[in-house]
């Protein structure tokens, strides 16, 4: 992984793209459809609902696309990009916001998916395959019970709306330094995913 600087690049951005997001999506929304807008179990049921159906939405739609020729740089840029939804979330006075943030977040969080599934198939050695699947696996889930148990006594640190507007963009910033710093799209043209 060291050796491989897409994979490296990816994986750490996605490890901490997922400590920032994960905590306060699955933790503070029921807080903050309870406490500041009203609502109740019925209206969390919509949020994640919207967002299943969005990432649904996107990836039937990207599996029906064209690879992108810059597909490295689109899979980080859509999921650092994906997260601003959570600044809406974060502002939200209506819980309808925070079911079309949610739904939005879907569609740009499961689409680079297809674009990650395809990847490892054709860029990682077939030996090597189990070994960085398992690797990926273990960076998608090692730091979300981290999140998790970060979102509460960060939001009563800095408030719901400032944890919900760092989850929001960090992970772009964090995209671009990625993409810039294992140069992504110079790797991408080098090894295209599409016979064009």
């Amino acid at each position: 992984m060291v050796r491989t600087p897409w994979l490296l690049a990816t994986l750490v951005f996605a490890a901490l793209m997922l400590l920032v997001m994960m905590g306060p999506f699955e933790v503070l929304i029921p807080f903050l459809i309870k406490d500041k807008l009203g609502g109740g179990p019925d209206d969390h049921a919509m949020v994640m609902a919207a967002f299943g159906i969005g990432a649904a939405l996107g990836s039937l739609g990207m599996a029906s696309m064209r690879m992108p020729r810059h597909y490295l740089t689109v899979m980080n840029l859509l999921w650092g990009v994906g997260c601003l939804p959570l600044i809406v979330i974060g502002l939200a006075t209506e819980v309808w916001m925070i079911v079309v943030a949610s739904f939005v977040l879907g569609v740009m969080f499961s689409a680079p998916m297809v674009i990650w599934g395809t990847l490892l198939q054709r860029r990682v050695p077939p030996h090597m395959l189990g070994r960085v699947a398992s690797l990926d696996f273990f960076i998608s889930v090692s730091l979300m019970p981290v999140s998790m148990a970060l979102a509460g006594p960060v939001s009563d640190l800095i408030g719901v709306r400032t944890t919900f507007l760092i989850a929001g963009i960090v992970p772009g910033i964090v995209a671009a330094v990625a993409i810039v710093w294992a140069r992504l799209p110079e790797d991408e043209l080098a090894h295209p995913l599409r016979d064009d």
